[in-house]
């Protein structure tokens, strides 16, 4: 799919003004600028000033044109979102507007004082990315000496704060067998949940594209999670790897059922310069909000690839005959990265090379 295909017109038989009631959350991209250099990085964050970035009314604006119909959940990530110096104005600003807020810092500028004027201001839980057992290995990935020290203080300052956190891990060959141990280094700090992200190879990532598994050893780490979920004490989710709702199935498990891909599909993503991606690895412009007066639903409403991702009869390849198309669907961000073509088949999905 050529990027002139990537227009802003409303897909046919989608009617301008009314307003899909499927979008849950919204991960918020509210600065590129990032004190980390990690290899995966979608974005190829640096820890530099970013021309074009909404400003503090900009973003107010949009949070006011999603009222009364939507109330997401947002994401405040970055790039590392506190060094936003209107950060607690805008999470205050969400708060009083009805949004449930969470935020994924880095770990580097968490403070006592800061992360308690964060949870003061409405951030109710937060994300911290932890990619090794050791500082070696972490360090390693995220690119800078010291990372692994900041980000467990960070955890033991929100344990000591009672504020909520999950452990995020990119899973990639680098770290598989280490799960364990950070799951186990997750316990024993308080994390409430431990959320496998699988290595989609976009942005720096794209570097990375022979470290990510093979689609066995993915099933195989899923199946460990499904059992590491069972057993506790805290829950073991999976992100980015849609294929779990089929593994999930096949083994026949109860319980909670795991979420295909999101993408467009109940999750939307807004960059530092306002341009909306159905997901931060799926770098395809699906509606500018300045283009639009900063009105979140009609440029959600709009936008042609928003409306092409709902529409899963039209995926192609391996997943538009699947019968796991609808509760799974691919990882459109692996699709796109690998043809171009955000609605091709999943390509690290074992079924699509049969």
């Amino acid at each position: 799919m050529t990027n002139s295909e990537h227009g802003h017109g409303a897909a046919p038989g989608i009617a301008a003004k009314k307003l899909p009631h499927d979008l849950r959350i919204i991960a918020w991209e509210i600065t590129r600028r990032c004190p980390l250099s990690c290899r995966h990085c979608r974005a190829g964050a640096q820890d530099r000033d970013y021309a074009g970035e909404l400003t503090t009314s900009e973003c107010l604006r949009v949070l006011d044109s999603m009222l009364p119909e939507l109330r997401p959940m947002i994401i405040w990530t970055g790039g590392e979102p506190m060094y936003r110096p209107d950060i607690l104005e805008l999470v205050r600003g969400a708060s009083e507007r009805g949004f449930r807020s969470v935020m994924a810092p880095c770990g580097t500028l968490v403070t006592r004082k800061a992360l308690q004027e964060l949870k003061d201001a409405g951030i109710m839980a937060c994300s911290f990315s932890l990619d090794g057992a050791t500082a070696a290995t972490h360090d390693a990935f995220r690119g800078v000496d010291g990372a692994f020290a900041n980000v467990t203080r960070a955890m033991s300052i929100a344990a000591e704060i009672n504020m909520p956190f999950q452990v995020n891990v990119t899973v990639s060959r680098l770290n598989k067998e280490e799960l364990p141990l950070i799951r186990e280094t997750a316990v024993r700090l308080g994390a409430g949940t431990l959320d496998l992200f699988f290595l989609v190879p976009v942005g720096r990532g794209s570097a990375l594209r022979d470290l990510s598994l093979a689609p066995e050893d993915t099933d195989s780490v899923l199946r460990w999670a499904f059992e590491m979920d069972e057993q506790g004490p805290i829950r073991v989710r999976e992100t980015c790897a849609p294929q779990a709702v089929r593994i999930w199935h096949a083994a026949g498990r109860q319980g909670r059922a795991p979420s295909g891909c999101m993408g467009g599909r109940g999750f939307a993503f807004i960059s530092h310069t306002g341009v909306l991606q159905p997901c931060g690895f799926l770098d395809v412009d699906s509606g500018n909000l300045r283009e639009y007066g900063f009105d979140f639903k009609k440029a959600y409403c709009h936008s042609k690839v928003f409306n092409d991702l709902r529409q899963t009869e039209r995926y192609g390849g391996a997943c538009g005959v699947c019968g796991f198309r609808q509760a799974c669907g691919g990882c459109r961000a692996r699709a796109y990265a690998a043809t171009g073509d955000y609605m091709a088949s999943e390509p690290s999905c074992p079924l699509a090379a049969r």
